[in-house]
């Protein structure tokens, strides 16, 4: 694993700015965690689990075009970095070596 660890909702955030690829700006990603997860998504929240995760090199931003709809205003759009590719796939490896570890029988169990 990577010296720079991911809590949960980094990785969650992480993966809705590539699942939304062009499209992840902050209202974009914030609506698309809370149809998902099910659940209501703080803005606070995603601003501060942007910025750690641009500090920790694994997204990138720049400013999208003013537009007269947003008095002007420009979105900031999010990308992942080649960075935080390499860290999700690592997770996703990590998560499905310790799935298939589970005996059947454990999870039979709960049924």
């Amino acid at each position: 694993m990577r010296k720079s660890q991911l809590g949960e909702f980094e990785e969650l955030v992480l993966l809705t700015i590539a699942a939304l690829h062009e499209d992840a700006y902050g209202v974009a990603i914030k609506n698309e965690m809370e149809t998902r997860l099910n659940r209501g998504i703080s803005i606070g929240a995603l601003q501060t689990a942007f910025k750690r995760l641009e500090d920790k090199g694994f997204i990138d931003s720049r400013l999208g075009e003013p537009t007269q709809k947003r008095g002007g205003k420009r979105k900031r759009y999010y990308q992942i970095s080649p960075i935080g590719v390499q860290t999700l796939e690592e997770i996703r490896d990590v998560r499905s070596q310790l799935w298939s570890a589970i005996p059947q029988v454990v999870l039979d169990l709960n049924k």
